[in-house]
């Protein structure tokens, strides 16, 4: 069920980033040859005018075929002339770079978009929002687990980031009043003690409990059982306010995937990145699990997160994206001239065969994580 819910998911994703490039082409008077699902080999497909819509075989991914995208005017293979030829005219590389450089951020756009809508309907149907977020009508709020340090007491314990804490006792000691603070006080007062912990989990509505050690990492340190957390509730809001506080989940996400990128390059080029915080499609099932187990709000601000990160990853400045080709674009502008067709073909299939090699390495990753 959870591999039918990621691909439904990445079906949609794929659709509305490929459907942003599609529509702005169409209006540009772009001939667009081919819209297509997954990546070659091809299952299905079917023509509607001068446009081919396929199903290939590899569901990790889509593509629109754009009349022009890779400029071309050797015919010996069998391909049309787009540089010159007799439908130039409809060329993708023969329009004003401005309209290029529309049609190329267009799918970026779209995946903005889209996340701002799950993120509004989330709002309006009531999604989980952290007390401290500034936004108003945030009922029935517990103390959650946002995450979990691997091999930490909590982790021992089988605690998973989600679960609600609603009791927490030691010895006849019971809290009362369960928030960030109270809960700190009460791990750092009982060390190396068996702490119980009460915990709901999806929507069942069962308390299920456990026992963690709060442990100090070092001598004299604080206690602690490895978790983050914060009080989140439900958000449900009306209409108008639902767009406006979406909108604004939606920069907010945005910025912190860009800060999140930038650290992981940063730290990749210093000798010290790592794939433990990357995830890629096999990963992603198990995710995409949890959050449909804690209710729909749950998967819809997952597709809306996963929509913004889609749509940051491709404007990365690398070659075969969409950042790659606007880099090409603004040095042509610099330049005053078209780059050479050769080289920039070149430089796309390179940086694609990059990135399928680098999917293949973190899915390999994920793999080894579940054993």
């Amino acid at each position: 069920m959870n591999i039918i819910i990621f691909i439904i998911i990445l079906l949609v994703l794929v659709l509305v980033h490929e459907f942003g490039h599609f529509f702005s082409a169409k209006k540009f008077g772009i001939r667009v040859d081919e819209f297509g699902f997954g990546f070659p080999p091809k299952l299905f497909s079917k023509k509607y005018g001068e446009t081919e819509y396929s199903l290939n075989l590899l569901p990790i991914g889509g593509f629109v075929r754009i009349f022009g995208e890779n400029p071309n005017e050797d015919t010996s293979q069998g391909e049309e002339n787009n540089i010159s030829g007799p439908d130039s005219a409809r060329s993708f590389i023969n329009k004003p770079r401005w309209q290029q450089a529309i049609v190329l951020f267009a799918g970026v756009f779209a995946n903005f978009l889209l996340a701002w809508l799950l993120f509004s309907i989330g709002f309006m149907s009531g999604l989980p929002t952290s007390t401290d977020s500034g936004i108003g009508n945030v009922r029935d709020a517990k103390l959650t687990i946002v995450s979990v340090a691997s091999d930490s007491p909590a982790s021992k314990a089988l605690l998973k980031s989600g679960d609600k804490i609603v009791s927490v006792s030691f010895s006849g000691e019971v809290l009362n009043d369960i928030n960030s603070s109270t809960f700190k006080d009460f791990i750092v007062a009982h060390p190396n003690e068996k702490v119980s912990i009460g915990y709901l989990r999806g929507q069942d509505g069962v308390v299920n409990s456990a026992e963690v050690v709060p442990t100090a990492v070092s001598e004299g340190g604080t206690p602690m059982i490895g978790i983050s957390m914060d009080m989140i509730g439900v958000a449900k809001l009306p209409i108008l306010t639902a767009l406006k506080e979406g909108a604004s989940l939606t920069l907010f996400v945005g910025k912190s995937t860009i800060v999140g990128l930038y650290t992981l390059i940063r730290d990749s080029l210093r000798g010290a990145g790592s794939l433990d915080s990357v995830t890629g499609p096999v990963g992603m099932v198990s995710i995409v699990g949890d959050a449909y187990k804690f209710g729909f709000a749950y998967l819809l601000s997952f597709t809306a997160l996963i929509s913004v990160n889609l749509g940051i990853i491709n404007l990365l400045p690398f070659p075969a994206l969409d950042g790659g080709r606007l880099l090409f674009l603004l040095i042509e502008k610099i330049k005053g001239s078209r780059l050479n067709p050769k080289f920039a073909n070149t430089a796309n299939m390179i940086g694609f065969s990059l990135l399928i090699l680098f999917m293949i390495v973190v899915t390999y990753h994920d793999i080894v994580k579940l054993f």
